[in-house]
């Protein structure tokens, strides 16, 4: 089992949102209050780094992205995330997610190892 699957697990039919290529999920600088797990499609996140370079990762179905803004103090998007194709997304917001850590330690352990694996495959990434 990994993130996603506690996510379709503990998702409500409203949860579930279907996008079509080229719509903003969320923008850089706002205030988050969910994160998401693809279904189905590819989302593009997009950032700037402190020294003004832009960067991108493309989050594939069975991935999860956004949980950054529900453990932060100020909540806060650090990219813009976009449909790249269309989607199917599943949103869990932070009472939810606080309930999936709570019940379901596991969940936390899945959703650290997804993090994990896109960091080293974006290092992978910048290397070639």
């Amino acid at each position: 089992m990994n993130a996603i699957d506690t996510m379709r697990a503990l998702a409500a039919k409203r949860e579930v949102r279907s996008l079509d290529a080229g719509e903003v999920i969320f923008s850089t600088g706002e205030a988050g209050a969910s994160m998401f797990g693809v279904v189905e499609g590819t989302v593009r996140l997009v950032w700037t780094t402190e020294d003004g370079l832009e960067g991108y990762e493309l989050i594939s179905a069975g991935d999860v992205f956004g949980a950054g803004a529900l453990v932060t103090p100020d909540h806060c998007r650090l990219s813009t995330a976009t449909a790249e194709t269309p989607c199917q997304l599943i949103e869990m917001n932070r009472e939810k997610f606080l309930f999936a850590v709570q019940e379901s330690p596991m969940f936390a352990i899945e959703l650290l190892a997804s993090v994990d694996e896109r960091l080293r495959d974006l290092k992978v990434q910048q290397r070639t």
